[in-house]
């Protein structure tokens, strides 16, 4: 194999794992956020070349993604989870 062909294989499996991820922007992330009572939201903030805003939640079984350069405001009731890191293959 390859080692164009063993990266290929890799991504798919990282894909396989993690299950749909949908990305979308910050805009749209929000509006999701708001359609759940309770919302969970996973959140990391890098530093590296700017500071950028990881988010993540689930809702009806999709796992959806955004960035900004900034915090989202989300409403009161969204419990976060602070990550380290966030990695989204692509």
């Amino acid at each position: 194999m390859t080692n164009g062909a063993a990266a290929a294989a890799a991504i798919a499996q990282a894909i396989k794992a993690s299950g749909a991820i949908v990305r979308v922007v910050p805009e749209d992330f929000c509006k999701i956020v708001d359609k759940v009572d309770k919302p969970l939201v996973v959140i990391s903030v890098s530093r590296f070349l700017g500071t950028r805003c990881h988010y993540l939640t689930s809702y009806k079984g999709l796992i959806f993604y955004t960035k900004s350069p900034e915090q989202l405001l989300l409403k009161g009731s969204t419990e976060y989870v602070h990550a380290r890191s966030i990695y989204i293959p692509q």
